[in-house]
């Protein structure tokens, strides 16, 4: 199938009056500036896309480090076994506590008991509770200081045994030929040596 040249030419003469190369030039013109505006928004568009996923990726590197446990913090297996030694140790000093206070309650109670008891005694008067023999406890104070007397039937001293601090002991008679004074320097005397 051949085409016809004059035939073309032909139907090209006739669309002459038809095409209006103006009217072609603005529409191809608007098209270009509708073009160019759009990419203008669409490149508007992604720079504000980039940069709001610069943001994200910084917020999601920020995240991934947060969620990610330091080095410094244990483990949940060794923060488990540290709140169960915690937890051990708070039980052994609250009962180290609670024996303490036991303890505490029953001094407190001894306490109480002997201070009444004190008062008890500071109330009473023990002299005047036995009758007491001066005489005895007189002769029981001598024997401890050591000298020891010795009585006749009558109940006189006639004789004082001395206990010296070397050991020996002494016997003194009382015979009258001394005062007191003399006897008194003369047994102390014995008692020193």
């Amino acid at each position: 199938m051949s085409i016809n040249i004059r035939d073309t030419i032909k139907a090209i003469r006739e669309m002459v009056p038809i095409i209006d190369p103006e009217d072609d030039y603005l529409t191809i013109a608007a098209a270009e500036e509708q073009m160019a505006m759009t990419h203008d928004v669409r490149q508007k568009d992604i720079h504000e896309a980039q940069a709001k996923m610069k943001q994200l990726a910084r917020v999601l590197e920020a995240a991934r480090a947060s969620a990610t446990r330091p080095s410094t913090i244990p483990s949940a297996d060794e923060h488990a076994a540290l709140m169960n030694d915690l937890d051990a140790t708070r039980l052994s000093l609250a009962k180290s506590i609670n024996d303490a206070e036991g303890g505490l309650a029953g001094k407190e109670a001894e306490l109480a008991r002997l201070k009444e008891e004190t008062r008890t005694l500071e109330a009473s008067d023990p002299a005047a509770e036995h009758e007491l023999d001066a005489t005895a406890l007189r002769l029981a104070m001598y024997k401890g200081l050591g000298f020891e007397p010795v009585v006749n039937r009558d109940g006189r001293i006639i004789k004082m045994l001395v206990r010296a601090e070397s050991g020996d002991v002494h016997c003194v008679k009382f015979d009258n030929h001394k005062s007191d004074d003399e006897y008194a320097r003369l047994l102390w005397k014995l008692a020193a040596s």
